[in-house]
């Protein structure tokens, strides 16, 4: 039996690796990468690597074990190509007879286009009569924090999410309650709506970002057209400027609001707050 995590080598699956190696003996563990040189450091350390590409299904014949827990990693790719990339892991599972599929999804209030393929997926892995869990996580922090340079060019966060709110957290905080469903019990065929416990606005995080750096930042609060007009400006293709904006408009309707308290129910302790990942951030 063994734990294996898909996307192993992306944001948020080496956080999960990570905190997986403080709980259980490396051997225990199976990092499924598309670069096996990626996993160098990984391999060393004594965790299993396995090579497989969520595009090449016969790559994943043979990859689980019954009896193994998998974290499923959502893809990259967006719309019906990313719900056929899952599925090739999900009937890989089922014919191998894991003991647990756990699934990163998105909120279940989240409206947005984003939203359609995590809602695809979660029906497929219903549908498969595996032992299932549902994490919808909410947004990341470093969504924000990772991409502050245009803001303190301008002095001035850009959103088109109004007064909207966000229960953001770090992809840490994320990673650790997909490792407290792996090495727990209980959590078969559990939904959990993840987020951080204090919900913020725009124009909270820009007097955050003004309080860290000693300058006037503001909130410029914008339209979605005027939204995918700034981002197609900046270089962004079209189709992702409107799933952008998308999520801001969800956002404004609350929407990215998450008050279940799952996720420091999960991990154990509060979430981490914003105003510490911006001076995370700061301070690289």
């Amino acid at each position: 039996m063994s734990i294996v995590v898909t996307g192993a080598t992306g944001q948020l699956g080496r956080h999960v690796v990570e905190q997986l190696l403080e709980r259980v003996p490396a051997q225990e563990i199976t990092a499924v990468v598309r670069d096996e040189h990626k996993a160098a450091g990984l391999a060393a350390r004594g965790v299993r690597i396995a090579v497989a590409d969520y595009n090449a299904p016969e790559t994943f014949d043979g990859l689980f074990a019954a009896g193994d827990r998998v974290l499923l990693i959502s893809g990259n790719e967006f719309g019906e190509g990313r719900v056929r990339q899952h599925q090739v892991v999900i009937d890989a599972a089922k014919a191998a007879g894991v003991a647990l599929l756990a699934y990163t999804s998105a909120p279940g209030t989240l409206t947005a286009a984003l939203a359609d393929d995590h809602r695809a997926t979660e029906r497929v892995l219903l549908a498969s009569g595996l032992p299932y869990t549902l994490l919808r996580n909410g947004w990341y922090h470093e969504n924000y924090t990772e991409n502050l340079a245009p803001v303190l060019e301008h002095d001035a966060v850009v959103a088109a999410a109004g007064e909207g709110r966000v229960s953001s957290a770090t992809r840490a905080d994320y990673a650790a309650a997909a490792v407290a469903v792996l090495t727990g019990t209980g959590h078969e065929n559990a939904t959990y709506e993840l987020g951080g416990d204090v919900a913020w606005s725009f124009a909270e995080y820009a007097a955050e970002l003004s309080r860290q750096t000693g300058r006037k930042i503001v909130y410029s609060a914008v339209t979605g057209d005027a939204l995918k007009d700034i981002l197609s400006g900046a270089g962004m293709p079209a189709p992702f400027a409107e799933i952008f904006a998308g999520v801001d408009a969800s956002i404004e309707k609350g929407e990215l609001v998450v008050a279940s308290g799952d996720l420091s129910r999960l991990i154990g302790r509060p979430t981490t707050p914003l105003a510490e990942a911006i001076a995370a951030a700061l301070g690289d």
